[in-house]
């Protein structure tokens, strides 16, 4: 038996959209010939899988497990309550088609309210079944107590190890989950809304085995997750009845049902920071910045500033268009400003040098070069240049890459502007660091075609000077 999981199987069980191909491709499940599927972090899923192989299940018998995928000739062979997706034939030749599947697929991804999934593939039937129930804090802790060596395959030894895993390597993984839902973030298909938590006790203890480690010097690179700060559902109702199928939680404000509390996470800081041979804890995975501004206890704050920033403190807003955020999920108005200005305050308190990288993306669904060149102006104005910025890439199971695809948002059916071309791709992205040299044709066709010449010349507000002044 042939049984298929991880971040990218999860993300492509269902039809989907693939941009290197620019196609769309069957479901992982078909044209693997594997047996299962088992998406999400598949913890339950493999171990009750194991045992019904171990029970003498025929794999193609296995078909009553949460949060797994299987292949059936016929829907007279589902059993239990279904949503029928538009199929395979109809999501690759109709793009409306396709959003409508996405669509039910984003609305059922939930383990409490989610029902059964059925999609037709040719002459065989994909059926996912409910997502798992999330891991109880004491399950997480149990998973995160194996013995993990926290060290690359010996095989690589010889090519000089893996540079990268430095960063992680001395990093604490608290939590998974989140309630953030990022259009363009496949986190909610993978670890769904309901974000879960190891204890403090749990934390601490892997912290102090770092401590033992020949290598350590130090420095716990990170303690946190897909967003450092949520350390547990955004209200009562997720772990219970499921999160809101028709509303976020952050979008586009703080529902007036989350439990803001950053108690719990000050309390693991706290702990961890001070443990003997420990210099420093940073808090590097990111955080909500809206989430942080939505607490009325300033607690958190200041200590993240004082304590958990390693002279840079990077977060996401992403853009700064009204019209781009909508499509992000991500909000609007003053909250990053706002975010931005107290986070200096307490750093000048502090008397410490500390900066904000914030994360920005170019050529998301929603921006044209009018949204570009507003972000442009934002940054201008905020005397600050990126070194790196990311242009979107439309990756499996996101909300963006749907939008991407069909040029429809799949929540109202909407059409949206989408950057496709290359050429215009490079300009959006080039104006986010319009400084460069390098940069200067593109930022220049681009403020000439959107007809903002204004911005070309010798004024405090021209992003570029003319083209006879370059010498």
């Amino acid at each position: 038996p042939i049984v298929i999981g991880g971040i990218e199987a999860s993300l492509r069980r269902f039809a989907h959209y693939d941009y290197w191909s620019d196609r769309v491709r069957n479901s992982i499940l078909v044209d693997s010939g594997a047996d299962l599927l088992i998406y999400g972090m598949g913890e339950k899923p493999i171990v009750n899988v194991a045992n019904a192989l171990n029970d003498g299940f025929d794999p193609k018998y296995i078909s009553f497990i949460d949060g797994t995928c299987y292949l059936a000739d016929s829907l007279d062979e589902v059993y239990g309550d279904y949503v029928l997706l538009p199929s395979m034939e109809e999501v690759s030749t109709d793009k409306r088609k396709y959003a409508e599947a996405f669509k039910i697929q984003y609305d059922e991804q939930d383990p409490y309210r989610g029902k059964m999934l059925v999609q037709q593939h040719g002459v065989k039937y994909l059926v996912q079944n409910r997502p798992e129930k999330p891991l109880n804090r004491e399950e997480l802790d149990a998973v995160y107590d194996l013995p993990f060596t926290k060290e690359y395959h010996p095989s690589y030894e010889a090519m000089g190890g893996i540079p990268a895993l430095e960063e992680v390597k001395f990093s604490i993984v608290g939590s998974r989950g989140c309630f953030g839902n990022c259009s363009f973030c496949a986190i909610t298909f993978h670890q769904g809304r309901a974000v879960q938590s190891r204890s403090k006790e749990s934390i601490v203890k892997e912290a102090k085995e770092m401590t033992e480690m020949k290598d350590f010097k130090g420095y716990i690179h990170d303690v946190g997750g897909p967003t450092a700060n949520f350390r547990k559902p955004a209200c009562k109702h997720q772990l219970t009845i499921g999160a809101c199928k028709t509303k976020q939680c952050l979008s586009p404000s703080v529902c007036k049902n989350m439990e803001v509390d950053h108690k719990e996470f000050i309390d693991v800081l706290r702990s961890v920071r001070s443990l003997p041979k420990i210099k420093k804890v940073f808090v590097r995975s990111g955080i909500r910045y809206d989430y942080v501004m939505a607490d009325k206890d300033d607690t958190f704050f200041k200590e993240l500033v004082e304590h958990h920033v390693s002279g840079q403190l990077k977060v996401a807003p992403e853009h700064v268009s009204e019209k781009v955020l909508k499509h992000m999920g991500k909000p609007a108005g003053r909250t990053y400003e706002d975010f931005r200005q107290k986070f200096f305050r307490i750093t000048e308190k502090l008397g410490k040098k500390q900066y904000i990288i914030p994360y920005l993306m170019s050529s998301h669904p929603g921006s044209t070069l009018k949204e570009a060149i507003e972000l442009a102006e934002y940054l201008r104005d905020i005397k600050y240049q990126p070194e790196q910025v990311q242009d979107f890439y439309p990756t499996p199971g996101t909300l963006s890459t749907t939008i991407f695809y069909t040029g429809l948002d799949p929540r109202t059916m909407k059409e949206v502007d989408v950057p496709k071309s290359k050429h215009e791709k490079a300009m959006q992205r080039a104006l986010l660091q319009y400084s460069a040299p390098r940069n200067y044709d593109l930022v220049h066709s681009a403020l000439v075609e959107a007809g903002r010449e204004d911005l070309i010349g010798y004024g405090p507000r021209c992003l570029i000077k003319p083209r006879e002044a370059r010498g």
